[in-house]
């Protein structure tokens, strides 16, 4: 079993964990710089869409802050097609409000900013609250010279009102500082960090079967490290792309990239009140434009997006609050698709798998457990029945990160003789991935998670003293 230390100050941030003579660090350094080990998952260039522009500026939201941007803009000089998925969550922060009730009276059409705090959520804040979200929206839209063209965005604490003469006196520097170098978009996606210890950045570029010689760009940001969990996760995250896209097909196109990452992420299992994930196209590339559900040129860029969407939110979970591994859970021969994601999200989600991976503690029976109790009803509670778990089909494996062999946990619902060596060699890769087979179907469903540490409990023991 592995040995701990005692909390200690760490070289590059504030709390690290001795773990068999081993300092990690977890958390993000005082300074706002970025840990080592977080370090090469910020991209040094980008390729950006055409016609959008971003910036961070420092407003100082939080009244300590005096270095760090935590106002985010980006503004596109086209309208744009737009689309936005949000919380489920029932109480949900004002800006989730004004954004939806902005982009059903629009019909998705003619946005073109998206102007995001951080350092407070403006969430349970009453009708305040939601005239604060709307000043802020007016705010944009007076700068750029448009009407109700601007979603808006909050994350931090719940439960207290912005600041909001400071963002709002703020609102035309954040216009002044535009620009469309790799360093405005880093320095606007560093402006909606909260906990998180890097910012989450990425840039590609694609192109569509109906015009393969024109190249279409795609960018986004996302932030999140803690209350992560379908449906959504204390996230935000914005797409913007180049490429021409039809109103009507922006909230499909959005929908099912977000369901296949997004929605299928968890550091924590709880969902936030402030989550969203909007879209942004604003055509400025040309082309024929994606105007048919079902298309080639929709369901090549459904692909893209959903792949792209993936990256950001995997990164959201390998900067999870305290988070020393990356974990793939992936489900096989399950009977239905609902069922093999119940399954995945249990594993996923449950406290004993997190800090047994932590512990680097090769416990399958934890995982095993987890699978058991999936699909089972809570008493008072109505859940449709789906997949069946047979015992004498299910496989447990550890597939570890270098394409090595998979380590055999169970087998046919019998237990195999574990190599503790082995297990451990693999549980020490900050990447594992947790293979069960049900043996009862063909359908399948993947999350991704991390694990527990010491360090988790300390952030969110005094989140907001």
């Amino acid at each position: 079993m592995a040995s701990y230390a005692l909390l200690k100050p760490c070289p590059s941030g504030p709390i690290s964990v001795q773990l068999a003579g081993l300092v990690r660090c977890y958390s993000a350094p005082a300074n706002n710089s970025i840990p080592v080990a977080k370090r090469k998952y910020v991209p040094t260039s980008g390729t950006y869409p055409q016609g959008f522009q971003a910036s961070g500026t420092v407003v100082g939201v939080k009244p300590g802050n005096t270095t760090k941007p935590d106002l985010a803009l980006i503004t596109s000089r086209l309208p744009c097609s737009a689309a936005a998925v949000f919380t489920k969550n029932k109480f949900q922060a004002a800006p989730v409000t004004f954004s939806r009730d902005l982009l059903q009276e629009k019909k998705n059409a003619g946005i073109r900013s998206v102007l995001i705090n951080s350092g407070c959520a403006n969430a349970v804040t009453g009708k305040g609250g939601l005239e604060d979200a709307r000043l802020m929206g007016a705010e944009a839209d007076k700068a750029s010279e448009s009407q109700q063209s601007t979603v808006v965005m909050s994350t931090g604490v719940i439960g207290q009102r912005l600041p909001i003469k400071k963002i709002l006196d703020n609102v035309p520097t954040a216009f002044d500082r535009l620009g469309s170098s790799h360093d405005h978009w880093l320095s606007c996606a560093k402006a909606i960090c909260t906990t998180d210890t890097f910012p989450k950045l990425r840039s590609r570029t694609f192109t569509l079967p109906s015009s393969p010689g024109t190249e279409y760009r795609m960018a986004g940001m996302t932030k999140g490290a803690g209350m992560i969990h379908p449906n959504m996760a204390t996230l935000l995250g914005v797409i913007a792309t180049d490429a021409p896209i039809a109103p009507h097909l922006t909230t499909p196109l959005l929908r099912h990239a977000v369901d296949g990452s997004f929605n299928s992420i968890t550091i924590d299992g709880d969902t936030s009140t402030n989550d969203t994930v909007a879209l942004l196209a604003n055509g400025a590339a040309g082309g024929p434009g994606v105007t048919a559900a079902g298309s080639p040129d929709y369901l090549a860029l459904q692909e893209v997006l959903t792949d792209f969407a993936a990256d950001l939110a995997k990164l959201v979970v390998r900067d999870g609050e305290g988070a020393t591994k990356f974990v793939t859970i992936r489900v096989t021969e399950a009977e239905s698709a609902a069922g093999a994601r119940r399954i995945a999200s249990a594993i996923a989600r449950s406290p004993l798998v997190k800090t047994a991976l932590y512990g680097r503690d090769a416990n399958w029976g934890r995982i095993l457990c987890a699978t058991g109790y999936a699909l089972i009803s809570e008493p008072g509670c109505e859940v449709t029945a789906v997949s069946e778990i047979a015992p004498e089909r299910t496989n447990v494996s550890f597939v570890p990160a270098d394409g090595s062999a998979e380590l055999r946990l169970l087998v046919d619902g019998e237990p195999e003789l574990v190599d503790e060596q082995r297990a451990a060699e693999i549980l020490e890769f900050e990447d594992l991935e947790i293979l069960v087979r049900l043996g009862t179907g063909k359908e399948e469903a993947t999350y991704w998670t991390c694990d527990y540490s010491h360090e988790y409990i300390t952030i969110n023991g005094d989140y907001r003293t």
